[in-house]
């Protein structure tokens, strides 16, 4: 797909074509929009080397858009309130018409082709753009959405003389502490910041992402596993933007050389959202990534995370074990701690004590005491894992095994009356006992303490409202080492693409995931200690369904796709 800087570099090819302008004009023109961020158009005829007619009258048959005068319209109070006041002004859109669910909107920069999708999925509407005057697109803002918001126009003007010294890293590192705070608190760059976490909780995004580059202020969200590119932000917010996010989170302004972690607890929209912030030091400026823990559209119960019934049926069981170690594998973001907590929640009775130590602690569950590690103040996982076990706990929860030293803690407190339960990172499960062994772990204390690794993966789900039956292609059928008697009888499905998962096809997550029992066929060559294959073989043939075949289960099921299967898993 076109990016928006493709079109504009497409769109001042066609100026050149109908020779409306020359090639050293266009140059000149796409210098001054490095530094502004001004639509090309409006460059051209702020030089006099266009007229506004012009431009508007070949932008019409570049993009195949009506063009719609609005200096007579009477606006409709219930059409304006179809689009919030913030929205309005950051995206410079004023809704005309709405109609059989379809909203009529008059864009300032039309060749921004991100813009509709974002409103698509924003607003829940129909979008149908048309092409109006810049300047009458402004005048109806001031008149309709008038007050506390500036537009990106009056922003850069304002920032224009201290800011465009920003493309340059040593540039950068002298502005004033005092002048970054001063940028941080201008309305505009508040309700930027604001208006990006309220898109971020619409959207269910996980995490927000601002990257700097020379020339390029990126904002990313990672939604369903997927970054994706949401909301244009023009280069000269970037220190602004960022700043402001260090002081909501009481960090450092003033540290850009290194590292910092920090939190946000906020009220969106009525939902309790807990922001983790993690700044890191790049060669354009700061990378800013914040995580979203939206408590309420979290489920902690374990029969609403999409396992197929045998795994549930499985770890219920696990959970009731009186003694030993359960293990959750897996990469960053596939629903480890999530998995867990929903596990303790089932067991977290009067007559049950539990306590955790986490880093950080992701969600409060009552009856449940939790503990935050704080490695500054040295309370690491091993000293509360010590302390813990003088608590007389019956669960254990370690956010996760870093070291030797609190895994054999871990299985100290295993082999005398306790359930632990905690992370690795590993691909999948039988990998895990290689994992352990490396770390320094005896085979003998891994077989008398492991109880079960559980191997987890997130896998989207198809859209419902635009799910229908395909034929995969040749090269994921490959990938899965699929045979003609595999695809027997078999009927799969994809999402088609809708208004209701801005088109991706997916919409939510489900988990898959890898169940290994500890048996004693196992324990047995965990002692000899067989290769990672010997185990998985072992395993399978004593039930374990992989990663693979849990995600096959759920394409077979219609809830999600090949693509996605052999995009998560790797074939065992």
């Amino acid at each position: 797909m076109a990016t928006k800087e493709d079109k504009r570099k497409l769109f001042g090819q066609i100026l050149l074509e109908k020779e409306l302008v020359s090639k050293e004009q266009i140059k000149e023109a796409l210098e001054i929009q490095d530094i502004n961020g001004k639509a090309l158009g409006d460059i051209l005829v702020d030089l006099e080397y266009a007229t506004n007619s012009r431009i508007t009258e070949v932008l019409s048959d570049y993009l195949g858009m009506e063009v719609v005068s609005i200096k007579n319209v009477d606006f409709k109070e219930n059409i304006l309130d179809k689009i919030p006041h913030s929205i309005a002004q950051l995206y410079r859109i004023v809704p005309i018409a709405f109609e059989e669910s379809t909203i009529t909107v008059a864009q300032q920069d039309p060749l921004d082709i991100q813009q509709i999708d974002d409103l698509r999925f924003l607003l829940k509407y129909n979008v149908k753009p048309v092409l109006v005057d810049r300047e009458d697109v402004a005048n109806a803002l001031d008149t309709y959405y008038p007050g506390e918001h500036e537009s990106v126009e009056e922003i850069l003007e304002t920032f224009k003389q201290d800011l465009t010294s920003t493309n340059k890293s040593e540039n950068r590192e002298t502005i004033e502490v005092e002048h970054l705070k001063e940028m941080s608190n201008e309305t505009p760059v508040k309700s930027l910041v604001n208006l990006v976490l309220l898109q971020a909780v619409v959207v269910k995004a996980s995490d927000i992402h601002f990257e700097i580059f020379e020339n390029e202020f990126r904002v990313r969200y990672r939604i369903d596993g997927v970054l994706r590119e949401k909301v244009p932000v023009p280069m000269i917010f970037a220190n602004g933007i960022i700043s402001r996010i260090k002081i909501m989170a009481n960090m450092d302004i003033a540290e850009r050389r290194l590292p910092q972690d920090g939190r946000i607890f906020l009220t969106i929209r009525g939902h309790a959202v807990d922001i983790r912030i993690s700044t890191l030091p790049t060669n354009y400026g700061e990378s800013v990534v914040m995580r979203i823990l939206d408590k309420s559209s979290v489920s902690l119960d374990l029969t609403r995370l999409g396992m197929s019934p045998d795994n549930l049926k499985t770890i219920k069981q696990l959970m009731q074990k009186p003694n030993g170690i359960i293990l959750v594998t897996g990469p960053t973001g596939s629903g480890k701690t999530t998995t867990l907590y929903a596990s303790l929640n089932h067991v977290n009775v009067a007559g049950t004590k539990i306590i955790t130590t986490e880093d950080p602690v992701e969600y409060d569950i009552d009856g449940i005491m939790q503990i935050q590690i704080n490695p500054d103040i040295d309370v690491t996982f091993t000293k509360c894992l010590r302390s813990i076990l003088r608590q007389d706990p019956d669960i254990i929860l370690v956010g996760e095994i870093r070291d030797l030293e609190t895994l054999e803690i871990a299985v100290q407190a295993s082999l005398t009356g306790h359930l632990v339960l905690s992370t690795l990172h590993t691909n999948d499960a039988p990998a895990t006992i290689t994992r352990l062994i490396n770390m320094g772990l005896k085979p003998y204390l891994i077989t008398a303490s492991l109880v079960a690794v559980i191997s987890q993966r997130l896998i989207r789900k198809i859209c419902p409202d635009c799910k229908e039956e395909y034929t995969p292609g040749n090269d994921v059928i490959s990938e899965l080492n699929f045979t003609d008697h595999d695809l027997q009888d078999k009927h799969f499905y994809r999402g088609k693409g809708c208004n209701s998962c801005n088109r991706t096809g997916y919409r939510g997550r489900m988990s898959i995931l890898e169940v290994m029992i500890i048996d004693e066929e196992i324990c047995s060559h965990v002692i000899k200690q067989s290769s990672t294959e010997t185990l998985r073989e072992i395993a399978r043939n004593n039930g374990m369904c992989t990663l693979v075949e849990s995600g096959l289960n759920a394409v077979y099921d219609g809830l999600t796709t090949l693509e996605e299967v052999a995009r998560e898993t790797s074939v065992n």
